[in-house]
């Protein structure tokens, strides 16, 4: 797979503002909701529940919060930098 295959310019997001890690996985699932065609609360959801097992950040300030849904036949990928960090 190549990233282009995983991430598009318009899920490039260089600038993006969230004060907690609530409100940052509320933006994304609210990105995400019309690239996969799930409601944003669903896919905040899925998030949030992957989140509760367990932290998705690997360091240096680098997350990879994610989430499945078994009927989608593809991945979606959404590339953010925010502004300020998140705890």
């Amino acid at each position: 797979m190549d990233l282009s295959d995983l991430i598009s310019l318009e899920t490039i997001y260089p600038n993006m503002k969230a004060s907690s890690k609530k409100q940052l996985l509320q933006e994304l699932a609210s990105i995400a909701k019309d690239k996969i065609g799930r409601p944003i609360f669903e896919i905040a959801s899925v998030l949030m529940k992957r989140e509760r097992l367990g932290s998705t950040g690997v360091g240096h300030g680098v997350a990879i919060p994610h989430g499945r849904f078994a009927e989608l036949n593809q991945i979606c990928g959404i590339f953010v930098k925010l502004d300020k960090p998140v705890n």
